[in-house]
C-alpha cells in the first residue's frame, strides 16, 4: 500500500478558531432567548457541523427548526465569522502548516480538505491565508447531509480526488487524515483511513488511544516515517481498530 493523499481537517488543524465559534454559537442561542450551559460546547459541538450542533442544541431546549430556518442561522453565523476574522491582524493558523503542506506537495501527494464547516468559512480563510490553490478538493458541510462522526465526507473526498486526478485510482486506505477531534477520528476510521491526531483540541493521551499516530504539534509530524509504515501495510490493516501506532 502506498500513501497517496493527505486529508486535512479545517477547524482545529488549519486554524485555531474554536473560541470564535463558541462565542458565535452562544450569540445565536442568546438571540433565541436561550443560553449555552457550562461545558456544553465541548460535549456537544467539537468536531461536528454547525447544522448538527444547532439542531441538537435547539431540540434539547424544545425548539424544532426547519432546515430552511437552520440555513438562515448558519448564514448569519458565517457573516459574523467573517466580521470576527476581519478584526484580526493575523489569522490564528497553526504553526508548521506551511511546512507540512510543502512536505506533502514535494512528495507528490494529493491534498484534500474535509470539514464540517461551511464552504464560505473555509474559502474565506484559505484565500486570506493564500492556501486556496493547494486544496483542489474540498468537502464542506454544504456537500453532505450528515456530520462527523459519520464517514460520508471522507468517502466523498476519495471520489472527488479520483475525479480531479483521473489516473490516481485512490482508495480510502491510501489516505492519511489529520484530525484533532474524537468525532473526526471516528469518521476517518469509519471510512477505512489511517489517522494522525494532533493534540490541538483534545489531550495527547486521548487521541493516542484511537489514532494511528499522535503528535503534539504539526511540526512533530515525520511524513517520511508515515510513508514507510504505509508501504509496509495492506489496505485491510487500516480498518483494524487496534492497529495503533503512536509517536510521542
Amino acid at each position: 500500500m502506498t500513501l497517496k493523499a493527505v486529508l486535512f481537517d479545517f477547524n482545529g488543524v488549519i486554524i485555531n478558531d474554536e473560541s470564535i465559534h463558541e462565542e458565535l454559537i452562544k450569540q445565536i442561542l442568546i438571540e433565541e432567548n436561550l443560553t449555552l450551559k457550562k461545558g456544553e460546547y465541548q460535549q456537544v459541538c467539537l468536531g461536528r457541523s454547525d447544522r448538527a450542533i444547532l439542531r441538537e442544541l435547539l431540540a434539547s431546549r424544545g425548539r424544532v427548526k426547519s432546515e430552511d430556518d437552520l440555513t438562515v442561522l448558519l448564514n448569519r453565523k458565517a457573516e459574523s465569522y467573517a466580521l470576527e476574522l476581519d478584526k484580526l491582524e493575523k489569522l490564528p493558523l497553526y504553526p508548521g502548516l506551511d511546512d507540512l503542506i510543502f512536505q506533502v506537495r514535494s512528495r507528490n501527494l494529493k491534498l484534500g480538505l474535509v470539514s464540517d464547516a461551511i464552504r464560505k468559512e473555509i474559502c474565506l480563510v484559505l484565500e486570506r491565508a493564500k492556501l486556496a490553490e493547494y486544496f483542489k478538493v474540498i468537502v464542506a458541510a454544504d456537500d453532505i447531509t450528515t456530520s462527523k462522526p459519520e464517514p460520508d465526507g471522507y468517502l466523498l473526498a476519495v471520489e472527488r480526488l479520483n475525479q480531479e486526478y483521473t489516473d490516481l485510482n485512490l482508495q480510502a486506505c491510501e489516505c492519511l487524515v489529520i484530525q484533532d477531534t474524537l468525532a473526526g477520528v471516528q469518521a476517518a476510521k469509519g471510512a477505512g483511513m489511517q489517522v494522525l491526531g494532533v493534540a490541538n483540541t483534545y489531550p495527547f493521551h486521548m487521541l493516542q488511544r484511537c489514532c494511528n499516530w499522535t503528535v503534539d504539534y504539526l511540526t512533530d509530524l515525520e511524513l517520511e516515517r508515515v510513508e514507510e509504515v504505509f508501504s509496509q501495510s495492506l489496505c485491510q490493516q487500516s480498518l483494524q481498530p487496534n492497529a495503533i501506532i503512536a509517536d510521542g
